[in-house]
């Protein structure tokens, strides 16, 4: 542990800084962030100037059975009890619509369900209108949205007049003014007629001039001729008898016109009839922005597009980037610096782990060590006689060698008595020559085959030792270094 001590204490100073520089970045750049026309994220998450998030806080906080829907439109047909009645789609979306998605929406639509579109171009989001005969043509904003700044109410509504309802509706209840910005876009309505339809409706009108011809003749002869005043002349003539040839004329009486109504100014705000469901289009999304939601009757306005406390109405966030088919955490740490503290730390961890791991120096061979050292030897034969309890073995080992030391120390022969030893070593060191001659005695006799203990033996080695000791005769000293050489 002390060994690390320095590299833990590094480790955490750096991943201190980091976070402390994460931090201090995360807060400059929010601060600094402001959102744009040009990119707009119109996201009920978002609290900046394009977001719907005061629009949504609003209706929940009011009663309103709200929701984000971060599935697939496809999913509306199969939600069951939790089948929204009202669905919002705020442009400009991150995700756009797949072939497979846009028609689930319209078929959802189709059975009753509610679409609100609020955009600046909603036939490039979803096939509006073209299914019921007319056809939504959009007009350009008359500024371009180019690093516009949406947090600007003012100059977002600068120029522009609010705008009053055309008619009284049930989307424009208690709305006197809406405020739109200067990016609004208009709704031109143009009926689109069949093939065969205008084939037929070319003849007949054909034919509708050439009695109108006709007639007109008819009565230009009339006028020039006097008037008589029986009561014959004052009956009108019988209408002319058609044509056999003439086709038959159409019926419009029983025929439902589905063609959109406008209900603002500047026809911004239009809905129609699609199957047993309505679309409403709304060409602003300024109007139910956060910057611009509290403008004139904007929030009206928008409390009468999801069309009463009532119905569950779903904002799609799916196409906003919000799905659910994206890591939950990954989705809730987004915008924030906690992503990358944690891939800045899982890089410090790499960099950590491939530098212990890699060789910066030449290869340096491993130590070779000596297994027939004669310490291993007696280790293994000291093991083997204290299994067999061969003390006497053990205590000739020692007593062996010390023996020789002493009478080198005395000066006398190997083969010398141990009297004649013990006499000799306590005339030259002063040691206590009958303790001696006593040890040796013992020693002698546990050599030549008295049974001894395993304490006894510990006993006269301990004191062999100590003689050693005494007289610095350092016999350990000398064989581990003569182990060393060999």
């Amino acid at each position: 542990m002390p060994r690390h001590l320095a590299l833990i204490v590094t480790v955490i100073v750096v991943v201190g800084l980091l976070v402390a520089l994460n931090g201090a970045s995360y807060v400059g750049t929010q601060d600094k962030k402001i959102d744009t026309e040009l990119k707009p994220n119109r996201s009920t998450f978002n609290a900046g100037a394009t977001g719907t998030r005061a629009l949504y806080d609003f209706l929940q906080e009011s009663g309103y059975k709200v929701m984000r829907w971060r599935e697939p439109p496809v999913a509306l047909l199969s939600s069951g009890a939790t089948r929204p009645q009202v669905f919002v789609i705020v442009g400009d979306v991150k995700v756009d619509f797949e072939a497979e998605e846009a028609q689930g929406l319209m078929k959802w639509v189709e059975e009753g369900g509610r679409l609100v579109v609020v955009d600046r171009r909603p036939s490039e989001l979803l096939p509006i209108g073209e299914q019921q005969g007319w056809r939504i043509l959009t007009s350009s904003p008359r500024d371009s949205v180019a690093d516009a700044k949406a947090d600007d109410a003012e100059a977002m509504t600068a120029g522009v007049a609010p705008v009053a309802p055309t008619q009284p509706t049930n989307l424009t209840r208690n709305v006197e003014r809406v405020a739109p910005s200067r990016y609004s876009s208009s709704f031109i309505i143009k009926f689109v007629e069949k093939e065969e339809d205008a084939e037929a409706t070319g003849e007949d009108d054909a034919e509708q001039r050439k009695v109108k011809e006709s007639i007109e003749e008819h009565e230009a002869t009339n006028d020039s001729i006097p008037q008589q005043t029986t009561a014959e002349e004052d009956t009108p003539p019988p209408p002319p008898a058609p044509r056999e040839d003439a086709p038959p004329s159409r019926d419009v009486s029983n025929v439902s016109s589905p063609a959109p109504v406008e209900h603002l100014e500047k026809a911004i705000l239009i809905d129609y009839a699609y199957g047993a469901g309505r679309v409403v289009l709304l060409g602003d999304p300024f109007i139910v922005a956060n910057t611009g939601i509290s403008r004139a009757d904007n929030l009206q306005l928008a409390l009468n597009l999801v069309d009463g406390r009532e119905n569950l109405v779903a904002f799609d966030e799916y196409h906003q980037g919000y799905g659910r088919t994206r890591n939950e955490l990954f989705a809730y740490f987004a915008g924030t610096p906690v992503l990358w503290m944690f891939a800045q730390g899982l890089l410090i961890a790499l960099v950590v782990v491939w530098t212990r791991g890699r060789r910066f120096a030449r290869p340096l061979p491993l130590p070779q060590t000596n297994r027939a050292s004669k310490l291993e030897f007696i280790r293994s034969m000291a093991e083997l006689q204290g299994r067999a309890r061969a003390y006497d073995l053990a205590v000739e080992n020692i007593y062996t060698r010390t023996r020789r030391a002493l009478a080198r120390f005395g000066g006398v022969a190997a083969d010398a008595s141990r009297g004649q030893i013990a006499e000799s070593v306590a005339a030259r060191s002063g040691a206590d020559r009958r303790k001696l001659e006593d040890l040796m005695r013992e020693c002698e006799e546990a050599v030549s085959g008295n049974k001894i203990s395993a304490q006894t033996a510990l006993r006269l080695t301990a004191q062999l030792r100590e003689v050693e000791g005494q007289l610095g005769l350092r016999l350990r000293a000398r064989e581990l270094r003569q182990a060393g050489k060999h």
